[in-house]
């Protein structure tokens, strides 16, 4: 796990360049906190900052090949990167060091750019072949690790995040009128990276660059095929994939720990990850986030019916893990260095408000004891299990489900920009065409029932849309503090088998993720068995309201340029609320302009509409 960045230019000597790419790379110490490494070449530079997972001594980057003409810069894990060592040795490839950066380099030397496809994990990556002057930007197939670039006129420039490409000194930190039409509206445009000028890697393909310019190839995407097993083969088989995939993404050579939430999906994780290293005798680690009073004065509403807590010393208990409760109370929360943390990390106020700030506090906590922790994230998104999804108006709206169901804070938020803004951007216009691109995307199965063909269209909204957001923030957050997330329910076999699996299956049961909860359902206490679906939480201290409320009365009496974006006249009115009867979307809108102005203060962009 690190970061990456680039400069390739074929007219300017880059040996004369190395500072700015010392900027570039140093842009992102937190992704790599343990050793930072530069290459530098007439056309080419490349720079890594390095989070050591894997052999620690010998992973350093930038790694070149024997005869030094292709070099690599590397980020994420191959979790079968034993299985293709052996491999390549037996065609003749020596290795010199144990990680898996040296068996990428030396795949790419077999295979060329094939070498996407023969690898199983979460990575993106850079290859520069000085033999034909081309460069490689290669990501993995889900879109779990992050990769952007920025054409030049004379070449790109490229990172693992926007704020590495911003620092040289030939991007521009503008946002025109559809970059701020993605920042207000959930839909997640491929290649879109809100940044003008500034482009994002696609999940699944490599982008290739050489002095004919750009090019772009799909290796990946989900396919529709017919579905064989039955329903007792298809949850044994659920269960075989997971089993592997918990044993492969366990390995590393630092502390390991798992995320608990007392759902389904990261109690599957846990329980798993529990009886996996139980063989050698080792005991799993996991945390849990919850609030100061938030066991004690929970108000069940229509998206958390429970508080987390319980389930989450059940599982504990259950699994007999080293557990530990990560307290956060409404001041930490609400805390602007906290927030200038997650702004900063995610380099565009497009967070989800307190759970961002809880997110990035529980990972600093957990930084404390781990390195690695696994996730139970994208699990609704692979097996079916928002509450959307069992809907039948939100099935039958003609847009994305998650807004569609008018039960998030986003729904209520474009109604607050100031009239002019809103009119520009006419956001319903571009979601409908969003919307419309997305669902001429799916993949067609003959003979496909109409409804089951309707619930293909929204699991492939999910897995194509929306998990890539939730994808995003959880690496910005993880990255942020040099911890390496790791999401089983990624693993492409496992999302390759579900997507095909009639929707039937999935909900056989009557219940939500079917496939999930009687494939794990003998390592898992009773309690989380039978739990009803619940998010990822978030605070309900009315204190913390109180305190943004507070913070945007401070913004708005010095005529900060980033509440320019809202109504004034809305804004007014919200700030002489009774802090006691803030409702949920006006809070989201007090997270939302203070991000806003965090990003205005580090970044300073110009807008243009």
């Amino acid at each position: 796990m690190c970061g990456i960045s680039g400069w390739i230019d074929f007219q300017r000597d880059l040996t004369r360049e190395r500072l700015a790419i010392d900027a570039m790379c140093d842009t992102m110490s937190c992704r790599g906190p343990d050793a930072r490494g530069t290459w530098v070449a007439p056309h080419a530079a490349l720079g890594h900052r390095r989070l050591a997972i894997i052999d620690l001594p010998g992973g350093t980057q930038p790694m070149a090949s024997p005869d030094g003409d292709v070099v690599i810069v590397y980020s994420g894990e191959a979790y079968n990167f034993t299985e293709l060592r052996d491999e390549l040795r037996r065609r003749g490839h020596r290795f010199t060091t144990d990680s898996d950066t040296e068996v990428v380099l030396h795949g790419y030397l077999e295979w060329g750019p094939q070498v996407a496809e023969q690898l199983n994990g979460m990575f993106a990556f850079a290859v520069w072949d000085a033999r034909t002057e081309q460069l490689l930007l290669v990501r993995d197939r889900m879109g779990i690790k992050p990769l952007y670039y920025y054409p030049t006129e004379q070449g790109v420039l490229f990172g693992s995040e926007p704020k590495a490409i911003l620092a040289n000194p030939l991007a521009e930190k503008v946002v025109d009128a559809d970059g701020l039409r993605e920042l207000f509206t959930p839909v997640k445009t491929p290649r879109q990276a809100v940044w003008a000028g500034m482009r994002e890697v696609e999940p699944g393909t490599v982008v290739t660059v050489d002095r004919t310019g750009l090019h772009e190839r799909t290796y990946w995407q989900l396919r529709a095929v017919e579905h064989t097993d039955d329903q007792q083969g298809t949850v044994r088989r659920v269960r075989e994939l997971l089993d592997d995939i918990v044993a492969r993404q366990l390995i590393a050579d630092v502390p390991r720990c798992v995320l608990l939430s007392g759902g389904l999906d990261s109690s599957a994780i846990t329980a798993l990850a529990g009886i996996e290293l139980g063989r050698s005798g080792e005991q799993v680690r996991s945390f849990a986030v919850d609030f100061a009073g938030q066991a004690e004065n929970f108000v069940p509403d229509e998206l958390r019916a429970t508080p987390d807590t319980p389930y989450v010393h059940d599982v504990a208990q259950h699994v007999g893990s080293a557990h530990q409760d990560i307290v956060l109370d409404p001041d930490a929360l609400a805390d602007p260095a906290a927030r200038r943390a997650t702004v900063q990390a995610r380099d565009l106020p497009m967070g989800l408000g307190d759970m961002d700030q809880s997110l990035y506090l529980l990972f600093k906590a957990i930084r404390q004891h781990s390195t690695v922790a696994l996730s139970g994230e994208s699990a609704d998104e692979v097996f079916g299990g928002y509450r959307w999804f069992h809907d039948p108006e939100v099935r039958a709206a003609d847009t994305f489900p998650w807004m569609a169901s008018v039960r998030t804070p986003h729904d209520d938020h474009p109604q607050v920009l100031d009239p002019h803004v809103r009119d520009v951007l006419d956001l319903e216009s571009y979601v409908a065409d969003r919307y419309r691109e997305a669902i001429a995307a799916v993949p067609v199965l003959d003979g496909e029932s109409a409804a089951e063909r309707r619930m293909r269209e929204i699991s492939h909204l999910h897995l194509t849309r929306f998990v890539r957001i939730l994808l995003d923030r959880k690496d910005r957050m993880s990255m942020a503090v040099g911890l390496e997330v790791r999401v089983p329910f990624c693993d492409h076999r496992l999302v390759e088998y579900v997507f095909n699996a009639p929707w039937s299956l999935k909900t056989f049961d009557g219940r939500e993720k079917s496939l999930l909860r009687h494939a794990t359902a003998d390592a898992l206490p009773q309690s989380v068995v039978e739990r009803v679906k619940s998010p990822y939480p978030s605070t309900q201290d009315p204190r913390y309201a109180a305190v943004l409320q507070r913070q945007v009365a401070d913004l708005a009496a010095t005529g900060n340029e980033a509440l320019s974006l809202l109504d004034g006249g809305w804004l007014r009115e919200a700030l002489a609320l009774d802090p006691e009867h803030i409702d949920t979307p006006t809070r989201f809108t007090f997270e939302r302009a203070l991000d806003m102005a965090t990003w205005f203060d580090i970044h300073h962009p110009t807008i243009k509409l």
